[in-house]
């Protein structure tokens, strides 16, 4: 148990770098920065392609279709809009959207469908009533510091938060197909299908990287390089995202799911959240003030709140948002 909840903490941890990358990086565009991490995640996939290579012979075109569209949607859309939101918006009100609010939209989504009850609405309505009131504490603080800013500057809030609206929306859609995939699938392992999205990501993350670069050309911005002004800086930021924050965490994931129950491990997806948040505030060299730290805790009592919820289900109750979103971290990145 200690060694499971260990390795949850550090997963989250981990997870949390990818939110601040954005910062550190701010002369660059979003969609450079999206392209960038994938294109390392891709890389990292072509090893373990080789060794993977008799169960990826085995699936069929549909499937690979299938690798696509979820990495398109789950993987590239989403960090592009989730970056572009930190980069207008800040990082803790796009956080707490993006990536607190999951687990119970998920849960909602899941009621939404037909034939499926991930948990009953009164159970449900607690848990987002007391996320939507964090959230709105987070806004209401973020806006009074906003209060002398220049239209534009208001604009770019609202635009970051619209963007981050959007990419919670890509995160829902993309575990709970993921998880139906591999349900329909049980032949096929989590290794085998996170390198085969790892592949198809490649050469979507090649493309998609060499259109931003040749356009960013003619802005005058100073990329004379694909690797932009501070090659460095970005190659270092690339690297953490697509490798520490993206591989390094499932591994901590795996190793937590494999010794925690799934409603424990569930809890500590709050973690991912939590992180990027400390990081976020570090960087802006502050605490965080009160009316953020009350919204902070709202949010993380309403996904605690889902979670138990779920665990009080009856084993003949479909699986809620954690149960949905472990077999999307396992199966969106690389294996051990």
């Amino acid at each position: 148990m200690r060694w499971g909840t260990l390795c949850g903490v550090a997963a989250g941890a981990l997870w949390g770098l990818v939110f601040v990358v954005p910062l550190l990086l701010p002369d660059y565009p979003a969609p450079l920065l999206a392209f960038g991490r994938y294109l390392a995640f891709g890389l990292i996939a072509m090893p373990l392609a080789w060794w993977d290579r008799t169960a990826l012979a085995q699936l069929h075109r549909a499937d690979w279709l299938q690798a696509l569209r979820l990495a398109a949607i789950g993987s590239i859309t989403f960090y592009l809009l989730l970056t572009s939101a930190i980069q207008l918006a800040g990082v803790p009100l796009p956080t707490l959207i993006a990536s607190g609010a999951l687990p119970v939209a998920i849960a909602v989504a899941s009621n939404l469908r037909a034939g499926r009850a991930a948990l009953p609405w009164g159970q449900l309505f607690p848990s987002l009533g007391l996320i939507l009131g964090g959230i709105a504490l987070v806004n209401h603080h973020e806006l009074q510091a906003l209060q002398h800013s220049s239209a534009s500057q208001l604009q770019d809030y609202g635009l970051g938060i619209g963007l981050a609206l959007v990419a919670m929306l890509c995160w829902t859609w993309y575990p709970i197909r993921n998880a139906d995939w591999l349900r329909a699938h049980p032949g096929v392992s989590s290794r085998t299908w996170a390198t085969a999205q790892g592949l198809v990501t490649l050469p979507m993350a090649l493309v998609g990287f060499a259109i931003s670069w040749l356009w960013l050309q003619q802005d005058g911005l100073g990329f004379t390089t694909p690797l932009g002004p501070r090659p460095w800086e970005f190659v270092c930021g690339m690297f953490a995202a697509g490798l520490v924050g993206s591989w390094l965490g499932a591994l901590c994931w795996n190793a937590a799911c494999q010794h925690l129950p799934t409603t424990m491990s569930g809890q500590l997806i709050v973690c991912e959240t939590l992180s990027a948040l400390a990081y976020g505030f570090a960087l802006r060299q502050q605490f965080p003030p009160t009316e953020t730290v009350a919204g902070i805790a709202l949010l993380v009592a309403g996904v605690l709140w889902a979670l138990h919820s779920r665990g009080t289900q009856s084993p003949q109750a479909a699986p809620a948002a954690p149960a949905v979103r472990t077999p999307q971290h396992t199966a969106t990145h690389p294996p051990h």
